[in-house]
């Protein structure tokens, strides 16, 4: 793990996992724990020697979680604000993953070159979850980027990861549950089949507000819902599975559900 110098408003958090580190700015966006599950969701179906791409990879945290519980052969990940590009790198070099993990510049609408078509054998994302004309809209430009479909949607995103992906390649995405209907639609519209939900809690008694979805391209229809995630017990605590799914280090923190 090399020294780093922090920046005004940046810290250091170390992500439980085989030591990894990353760094975030508190007055930008800041991962929550819908990065982590949807490493998790991903991860079981990843090995060593899979090439995966994240787009929209923000601060660099799932291609981070992802090497920590697979160790992939390589992650490109696709981040359009330059001032995330530049700190992703960072948190990459601070944990020596150069040749690991590449976090390119870019648009997922028109991805550069170094991303090639029919080429991955999975991609994951964490898109904005508000359609453009919908919610209150965050005055902080990379906040409401992160946040509102304003430079993609999830027509863009679910045509590049068609693109991009093998025949038979995995799609995994996390997203508002209430948008569930657009999401398998328009993943069986643009050729990525839907074969496994998984539906999010913040607890037993309330409505899910999270859905973990997965896809093959070019797959054929059999769809598989697994059983419902709760984050939270009655009691305000992390479930079980929560605490297994952050790992070895078991955060004790409570951790926002929503985007920061």
């Amino acid at each position: 793990m090399k020294n780093y110098p922090q920046k005004q408003f940046e810290r250091i958090d170390d992500l439980q996992r085989k030591g990894l580190k990353i760094i975030q700015n508190t007055q930008k966006f800041c991962f929550g724990i819908d990065a982590v599950l949807l490493a998790h969701f991903a991860a079981k179906d990843l090995n060593c020697q899979d090439k995966v791409v994240d787009l929209g990879t923000g601060t660099g945290i799932i291609p981070l979680l992802l090497w920590g519980m697979v160790g992939c052969q390589k992650i490109l990940a696709l981040e359009i604000q330059k001032d995330m590009v530049e700190m992703a790198k960072r948190s990459v070099a601070l944990n020596g993953l150069e040749e690991k993990i590449e976090i390119i510049e870019g648009d997922i609408k028109n991805p550069p070159s170094e991303l090639i078509p029919n080429t991955y054998d999975a991609i994951v994302t964490n898109p904005p979850y508000m359609e453009s004309n919908k919610g209150i809209v965050n005055p902080t430009e990379g906040k409401a980027i992160a946040r509102h479909e304003i430079l993609c949607n999830l027509e863009d995103i679910l045509y590049t990861a068609k693109r991009l992906l093998k025949p038979k390649g995995k799609f995994s995405m996390i997203h508002r549950s209430q948008r569930l209907v657009d999401i398998l639609s328009i993943m069986r519209k643009v050729g990525i089949e839907p074969k496994k939900l998984r539906l999010v809690y913040p607890s037993p008694r309330k409505t899910s507000n999270l859905v973990l979805v997965q896809g093959n391209k070019g797959g054929k229809p059999h769809l598989v819902v697994e059983k419902p995630l709760y984050i939270y017990q009655q009691n305000g605590e992390y479930t079980q599975e929560i605490y297994e799914i952050y790992g070895d280090g078991k955060q004790k923190q409570k951790g926002a559900v929503n985007r920061d």
